[in-house]
């Protein structure tokens, strides 16, 4: 026997899994009407528990919400005449979302569906996906939404970087935040994406701009020379932040190019013969494979010991694949046991097939909870003068 409390925890889970299938519908008749049954109960089940069974009737008799509720007379051998509820009816999708505590969302969401599937045919079928969307934005943000859409689509190459948009209230941090919801509805409404790998493929910012026609702003290295001839080619600077474009067409024959993984690492080095340094890339590593002067170098990299400074490693070495890795071993690790922290979140892999057997060997340990749970050891936390001394060994 369904209590209104039963039903009610019924409906929120059933709207949890099927409110984007109820949004998505071309037709009410995929889902409704929706009959829920009671459990009405046979005369030998109402006799084992009958005052389970009157509180049960007086619950739903109490009971004033959505839906039908339908009543059932059953005329029992020793219970006589009993007028019992039988089923709940629910004849639209809003009737289950204030059963489930959702009606102000699912209104919400139903009504932006409306309005822009009549503006935009397109997206009936992306939208029901982006239900978060639709519910939860803020009135103002979601007329932000539409007026970009539209402007987009007036202006399909515009040539403007994001900051140049003649919109109100939409900067490029706005629309940084909201870049797979971008992504998404044009890829949708566009009919020939210009992006070549499609708003789900590897480079979802590439494919923001080609689905945009704005101006992608340009990806820019920061790169500390540190070696005195070298800063000689390029007027005596010693650190410079560019385009990676620019930094591609110089002629700067390093021996040796170090990676470091954090910004701050990278401006305490000082000078090691013929040595070049990039700094605070993170995932971004992969752009140094547009520079071809870096090609003959002897490449080194050195960043945190956690699952995302091994990952950052595996695909540096995907372009890099002489890479070698510098104070990211085990005896590191274990030498600054005083100075270890916590990684919020673990890179998702198990393996990481670039790295070598030793690097593999802690990895495996940190996802393994070797050491401790979620064990980080940050590259600035090292001994300076130890570190300092591996460097240069490695430098030679």
């Amino acid at each position: 026997m369904k209590l209104p409390a039963d039903v009610a925890q019924l409906l929120a889970k059933r709207f949890a899994n099927q409110h984007r299938d109820w949004l998505a519908a071309t037709t009410p008749e995929q889902h409704w009407p929706l009959p829920i049954a009671l459990g009405l109960p046979t005369e030998q089940a109402a006799l084992r528990q009958v005052e389970a069974v009157r509180a049960w009737a007086e619950a739903w008799r109490a009971w004033r919400g959505p839906g039908e509720l339908r009543w059932t007379e059953r005329r029992w051998k020793v219970l006589g005449t009993q007028r019992l509820p039988e089923s709940l009816i629910l004849h639209e999708p809003a009737q289950a979302a204030m059963w489930s505590g959702e009606h102000e969302r699912w209104q919400r969401a139903a009504a932006r569906f409306q309005l822009m599937t009549a503006r935009w045919p397109a997206l009936a079928g992306r939208l029901p996906r982006l239900f978060g969307v639709l519910a939860d934005y803020a009135d103002a943000d979601f007329q932000r939404l539409l007026d970009l859409l539209a402007w987009l689509l007036a202006h399909p190459n515009s040539g403007l970087y994001p900051r140049q948009l003649p919109l109100a209230g939409i900067d490029s941090k706005w629309m940084e935040q909201r870049r797979g919801v971008l992504v998404d509805l044009l890829a949708a409404l566009r009919t020939s994406p210009q992006a070549p790998d499609g708003p789900d493929g590897p480079d979802q910012d590439a494919g923001f701009y080609a689905l945009s026609g704005l101006r992608r702003p340009p990806v820019q290295l920061r790169m500390r020379v540190l070696d005195a001839q070298l800063r000689a080619r390029l007027g005596g600077l010693g650190d410079v932040t560019a385009p990676v474009e620019e930094l591609a067409r110089l002629d700067l024959p390093a021996s040796v190019v170090l990676i470091v993984e954090n910004l701050q690492t990278g401006l305490a080095l000082a000078d090691l013969p013929g040595t070049v340094a990039f700094m605070a890339l993170g995932y971004g590593v992969d752009l140094l494979a547009q520079l071809p002067w870096i090609a003959p170098a002897r490449c080194l990299y050195w960043g945190d010991i956690d699952t995302h400074g091994y990952a950052i490693l595996q695909r540096a070495r995907g372009h890099l694949p002489g890479l070698r890795s510098l104070l990211m071993d085990q005896a590191t690790l274990l030498r600054c046991a005083p100075l270890w922290s916590d990684e919020k979140v673990q890179h998702g892999a198990a393996e990481l097939a670039a790295l070598t057997a030793e690097e593999g060997l802690v990895y495996r340990g940190l996802k393994q909870q070797q050491w401790r749970p979620n064990l980080r050891l940050e590259q600035e936390r090292i001994d300076w003068d130890f570190a300092w001394s591996v460097l240069l060994r490695a430098v030679g």
